[in-house]
């Protein structure tokens, strides 16, 4: 088994630090989990096969049309000079026309993607995850995005972000805020967090306006609905002494994009700290720019910079959590894994033991849900339990559909969805809620 890639988005001078390996609490103990974990990846393996890029599939596209697709439209975004612009015409070339090829030795990090065994192999042959992970990073490293100079650490999809963030949609969505507290606290939850599940697909001022009744369609796109689980667990919190009720614990919050869709995330974190239904929030993002809107550092800045700019409710949202950041109830982690090429159940040690301590971990969105279940051709009806069993604590997945990968359905609702027109998988009008206590 080849080590997970853990790119560190680092200054080149601490990026050929090796990130990748953690001490763990005892040698026996690291040991008896890489065999667990092996063992259930080989019966993984049997039972549901890695995805790849097959002709007519959904990764195929991903491959075919939208990587290409990015290429040109980040060469549009930014005014890049001769050698980055000549770096993208290499990537094009490659990704459409050869094999895959290594970083280039002096590339800062490179050493951490030394030992993958996919080089020389077509780009639709490697598992679709590993693929699409190093595609992103091949693309900062034709940017020169951890290089010396100039264009050391600037965003290639920046201008993207931005624009969404400062869209007036997101202005109708923040003034929906103010209507929030006529509702009753239930619905108030269920609100809050169906915003956070949907993003922008079905913004919180419908919401609000509609109320539960008039989600229509969106609540009928639910195929999995563990919420009632989701609010038990963070209920229960940490527990007690004996014969006293548990106390609000740690609440991991496993970012997905960044902009519109980062602020519903923001302001259920508020509310889970607000509640006492959460004494911290740990809101994994990414070290580095990644799958186009994926959420850094710097974009949670800017969400929290929108919401205390805007009116009402919104601002004094925004102010709240800025002070949580202030004061540790809020606390903001970009681990080197959010970034690699691998499922969870590879996760290195201090990782295993972030989620560990949680009382529940929250995976946002399609690439957060790849990685829990292992990006593989389960069998729809395979319990979700099952397919995060190693996962070390608590876990919920918010997820829109947005790919193949899916679990936890029943046979009817398997039957019902697949006897549809619509391609229900990939299409984004279907979405999940799934609790693995």
């Amino acid at each position: 088994m080849t080590r997970p890639s853990q790119d560190t988005g680092r200054a080149p001078t601490d990026a050929d630090a090796d990130t990748s390996t953690s001490t763990s609490t005892s040698t026996s103990t690291s040991t008896s989990t890489s065999t667990d974990t092996t063992n259930a990846a080989s019966a993984s393996e049997d039972r549901a096969p890695v995805v790849v890029g097959t002709p007519r599939s959904f990764a195929r596209s991903v491959l075919d049309e939208r990587h290409p697709a990015l290429i040109e439209r980040v060469r549009r975004a930014t005014p890049y000079p001769p050698a980055q612009r000549r770096a993208l015409d290499a990537l094009l070339d490659e990704i459409t026309k050869g094999s895959v090829e290594r970083l280039d030795d002096d590339e800062p990090g490179a050493g951490l993607w030394r030992d993958e065994p996919y080089y020389g192999q077509r780009w639709a042959d490697v598992p679709f995850l590993w693929a699409e992970s190093f595609f992103y990073r091949k693309l900062l490293a034709a940017l020169r995005y951890f290089a010396p100079g100039p264009w050391l650490g600037i965003d290639p999809f920046a201008p993207f972000k931005n624009a969404e963030l400062a869209g007036s949609k997101v202005d109708e969505e923040l003034s929906a805020l103010d209507r929030l507290p006529d509702l009753p606290p239930d619905e108030r939850d269920r609100t809050l967090l169906l915003s956070s599940l949907w993003g922008n697909r079905a913004d919180l001022g419908f919401q609000l306006s509609a109320g539960e009744a008039g989600l229509g369609d969106r609540v009928q796109g639910l195929v999995v609905d563990d919420s009632d689980a989701l609010w038990d667990i963070l209920a229960a919190g940490e527990p007690g002494r004996p014969g006293e009720p548990g106390q609000p614990g740690k609440v991991c919050l496993v970012a997905d994009n960044a902009g519109p869709e980062l602020l519903p995330d923001l302001v259920l974190a508020d509310h889970l700290l607000a509640t006492g239904r959460a004494a911290s929030v740990v809101l994994h993002l990414k070290p580095y720019p990644y799958y186009v809107s994926d959420a850094t550092t710097t974009d949670t800045l800017a969400c929290l910079d929108r919401l205390t700019g805007a009116p009402g409710r919104a601002a004094a949202v925004g102010e709240r959590l800025r002070d949580a950041l202030g004061d540790g109830r809020l606390i903001l982690r970009s681990h080197p894994f959010s970034c690699a090429p691998h499922p969870y159940d590879r996760m290195p040690a201090d990782l295993r033991e972030d989620f560990a301590s949680a009382t529940l971990t929250v995976m946002k969105g399609d690439l957060n849900y790849r990685r829990l279940v292992g990006d593989r051709h389960w069998p729809a009806t395979t319990p979700f339990a099952e397919a995060t069993a190693y996962f070390p604590g608590p876990v919920a997945a918010l997820r829109t559909l947005k790919c193949d990968v899916v679990t936890g359905l029943t046979p009817g609702t398997l039957a019902e969805l697949d006897a549809g027109a619509e391609s229900w998988r990939t299409s984004g009008t279907h979405a999940l809620i799934q609790v693995r206590p």
